[in-house]
């Protein structure tokens, strides 16, 4: 049997360009959009936050990105979506998901533990403490408010009496959900409320590590596993000096996260050096079961990595 060809997306760097210019230049970020679509990449991503990483909001940036392209996913690595009220966010993807033609996908997180996201949410009027309920409600209920002619609900967050949700999206079954997650309640989150598991793996071996407890904890819960889909979210930079690039993803992960580029280094190890390497990196996913492939690069030359990407590094992920 043909095995599927591995689909391979693109991070737009909205977090770069915020950090880089006073004023952003949304243009930058739509030429590469265009031209990830042009050198045969199957999707097109960004990343959420208003307060603690800030970045070009992500609804609207790909709302831009539709229209500027026609046949690259879009999708969200990762958006928050308790910031923001399920009833509102639910109308604003369901109208996205109209402007792109059905070719949505949602990456969600419930945000990492530190101060400066606790502040995030404060300054947002959502308490910190409860996102992760506020989160597993808000997912539920966005997913009926996409499908069901009225929706009543009573929960520990939110109450709804008859609302029906004007703009309905324009995938019918809704728009899919791809949820990160390494410990077993987030893996259990995954089988109750997605549609694909989207983590930051340190290693193939442990991507392949938690598939294999997440089947395991599917049967325990009576849910089917295979239905997920699965997919990484990785950090690159290609250059043939080995040290260059290691040089220039310290300088990146340095300046994003504003902590040791060794503690980052820690959590997502990133693929520094030739193509051939990363090439190899990448495949090892690919084998333990990785159908799609999420790629930032970490790098201040994106176009450059994008078109060495492209010419490297995507032929050896299509072969069957």
């Amino acid at each position: 049997m043909t095995q599927p060809k591995t689909a391979v997306g693109y991070l737009l760097p909205t977090r770069e360009i915020v950090m880089a210019q006073a004023v952003p230049d949304l243009s930058r970020i739509m030429r590469l959009a265009e031209r990830a679509e042009e050198l045969g990449f199957d999707s097109i991503w960004v990343g959420d936050s208003i307060l603690a990483r800030p970045r070009l909001e992500p609804l609207t940036t790909l709302a831009a990105a539709a229209a500027r392209t026609s046949r690259v996913k879009l999708g969200t690595a990762v958006l928050l979506p308790a910031l923001r009220h399920p009833v509102v966010l639910a109308n604003e993807l369901a109208n996205l998901d109209l402007v792109c033609n059905g070719r949505l996908i949602l990456g969600l997180g419930i945000a990492g533990n530190n101060n400066s996201i606790e502040r995030e949410f404060t300054a947002c009027g959502v308490d910190f403490k409860h996102r992760i309920g506020i989160f597993e409600e808000g997912v539920a209920l966005m997913r009926r408010l996409w499908t069901e002619p009225e929706v009543t609900f009573h929960g520990r967050h939110f109450h709804l009496d008859g609302v029906r949700l004007g703009l309905r999206p324009a995938q019918s079954s809704g728009i899919p959900l791809w949820l990160a997650g390494g410990v077993d309640n987030a893996l259990r989150r995954v089988l109750r409320l997605a549609d694909g598991w989207f983590p930051l793996p340190n290693s193939p071996e442990s991507f392949a590590r938690n598939w294999e407890r997440i089947e395991s904890l599917a049967q325990e819960m009576g849910h089917g596993a295979a239905r997920l889909a699965r997919a990484v979210y990785v950090t690159v930079n290609l250059n043939d000096d080995t040290a260059q690039a290691e040089r220039e993803m310290r300088s990146f992960m340095e300046s994003y996260y504003k902590v040791s580029y060794e503690t980052m280094v820690a959590l997502q190890p990133p693929c520094n050096g030739p193509a051939a390497r990363c090439v190899e990196w990448l495949q090892a996913f690919v084998e333990r079961g990785a159908e799609t492939i999420v790629v930032r690069f970490g790098a201040p030359d994106q176009t450059a990595q994008q078109e060495r990407f492209a010419a490297e590094v995507l032929p050896a992920l299509r072969v069957a």
